[in-house]
């Protein structure tokens, strides 16, 4: 395929419950097949609970590689997966995305709570500030996501996004979808910059 080099690994923000619909949890599980297929590396929040767990066990069940990410006090909590390739244990959230993003080559949001959508929209917002190129992508699972695109369609008609401002997020209704969105984004986008440390967090 072209332009499969151009990412190989892919973080992926998810809930640490599995929610109330199976399509998630089923969701999770395939996607973490088709990474581990298609030799993507797995970057994810580390713990073994939930969403989280489902596509990180899904990954290392069919072969592929893993990097768990996750803070030290979230250790127990979420059950630090102990089977990945490569666990990082942070001192803070702050570490922990931001080694997320240096470690990605693109972003995937599957259905979650606050703090996937917080991971989401920071980089939404280094995006649309010009730091960095790397697709995002949410996987609209039963229209989970419908809810927030609204609310940035809302933003766009208020002039809160403004019209030079872009925000480019993309959409998979399916799982067969995703990556060839990604490498189609990837391939489309120009040199991508390196994020600035003094940006960090600052939403």
């Amino acid at each position: 395929m072209p332009n499969m080099t151009t990412i190989k690994t892919v973080c992926v923000y998810c809930g640490s419950g599995p929610g109330t619909n199976p399509r998630f949890v089923e969701t999770a599980i395939a996607f973490g097949k088709t990474l581990a297929e298609d030799g993507i590396r797995l970057v994810y929040g580390g713990g073994s609970v939930g969403l989280m767990g489902a596509v990180a066990k899904s990954v290392l069940d069919h072969g592929g590689a893993v990097t768990g990410i996750i803070p030290e006090f979230l250790t127990a909590r979420e059950n630090a997966l102990k089977r990945v390739q490569q666990l990082i244990i942070t001192p803070d959230m702050h570490e922990r995305k931001r080694l997320m993003f240096e470690h990605s080559d693109a972003f995937v949001a599957l259905p979650g709570g606050i703090g996937t959508l917080e991971e989401l929209v920071e980089q939404l917002t280094w995006q649309q500030l010009g730091r960095h190129t790397k697709p995002i992508l949410l996987a609209n699972i039963d229209g989970f996501w419908e809810p927030l695109l609204a609310l940035l369609a809302h933003m766009r008609e208020t002039e809160f996004i403004r019209p030079n401002l872009q925000v480019d997020i993309l959409k998979a209704e399916r799982v067969e979808d995703i990556l060839p969105r990604l490498r189609a984004a990837a391939a489309r986008a120009v040199d991508g910059k390196d994020i600035a440390p003094e940006l960090a967090n600052r939403l």
